[in-house]
């Protein structure tokens, strides 16, 4: 037996199939196949375009796949979502789909898209949007290219973004966020309901949700002699509590602790003014917490 799963192909590619590394599981494309190798051989892997996947897990050409909440609500597809995986082509964050609109352009709220034309890829999630707030706008079907149709043949575009460095560039400037999206793993609800596929689906899910968490993380060591132990402990955070050992000289100890990578930097030199010694940062591929 098999789990069948669809890889995203595009922009996410490449940042997936390194969550998947980090995850420990070797994966590799040759040329321009649409099917992955993984070192597992109970697992089979697909590349699709994002905006299809959804609707082949529902219909059960594949068992599972990871794709962006946007577009499983674009299609509607019938899923089981099994976890969120925040992570995007350029940052470890989640995306946004927003309204953006020409810097000079006479239009400062979303009422003042009454009427106009407005083009994007996500064409339900728009007319929801503006139906929710109760503004009719002309929306049709960005094939790309989206940005540069503004101001000449659209009046406003729902475009996704991640940083805005694209809209800056091309002289955009953003009315609201439609929409906060990022990926998920998803399964086919008969595929989910099989004893067998849902275990390898969960095993899976347990992984890179650890190699997500790992990529953010750092481990710690040091040695601290005992009067100042209770001082150091103070200054850790852990994700539950540091682990303290004891060493061949009964005067000093050696504490081990995880934290957010961002925290070290500020964290190390406290720790090494407090007494701390022999203070080592090192990297972890995964935390199961």
């Amino acid at each position: 037996m098999s789990l069948r799963i669809g890889l995203p192909k595009g922009s996410l590619q490449q940042s997936t199939f390194q969550l998947f590394e980090r995850a420990g599981y070797k994966i590799s494309v040759s040329g321009r196949s649409y099917y992955p190798w993984l070192d597992d051989p109970e697992i089979e892997a697909v590349l699709m375009r994002s905006h299809e996947l959804p609707l082949y897990v529902a219909a059960g050409a594949v068992d599972a796949g990871l794709t962006g909440l946007d577009w499983i609500l674009e299609t509607g597809a019938e899923v089981v979502t099994v976890c969120d995986l925040i992570y995007s082509k350029a940052t470890m964050q989640a995306a946004r789909w927003v309204v953006a609109v020409a810097e000079k352009a006479a239009i400062n709220s979303l009422q003042d898209l009454q009427g106009k034309r407005i083009a994007t890829e996500v064409v339900n999630i728009t007319r929801n949007y503006l139906e929710k707030h109760g503004v009719t706008a002309e929306v049709e079907f960005s094939w790309g290219a989206t940005e540069v149709k503004v101001p000449e043949l659209v009046d406003a575009i729902v475009e996704i973004t991640e940083t805005g460095s694209s809209l800056r560039a091309n002289k955009l400037r953003i009315l609201d966020t439609v929409l906060e999206t990022n990926t998920q793993l998803i399964a086919n609800p008969t595929a989910w309901e099989d004893t067998w596929k849902r275990t390898k689906i969960e095993t899976l899910s347990l992984l890179l949700r650890g190699a997500l968490l790992g990529e953010q993380k750092v481990g710690l060591k040091m040695n601290v002699s005992r009067d100042n132990l209770e001082k150091i402990l103070g200054l850790l955070p852990a994700l539950r509590q540091p682990t303290v050992s004891s060493l061949t000289n009964p005067d000093w100890v050696a504490i081990e602790t995880v934290l957010d990578e961002i925290a070290a930097r500020e964290l190390i030199p406290e720790l090494s003014r407090a007494g701390a010694e022999g203070i080592v940062e090192y990297p972890l591929n995964k935390v199961i917490p």
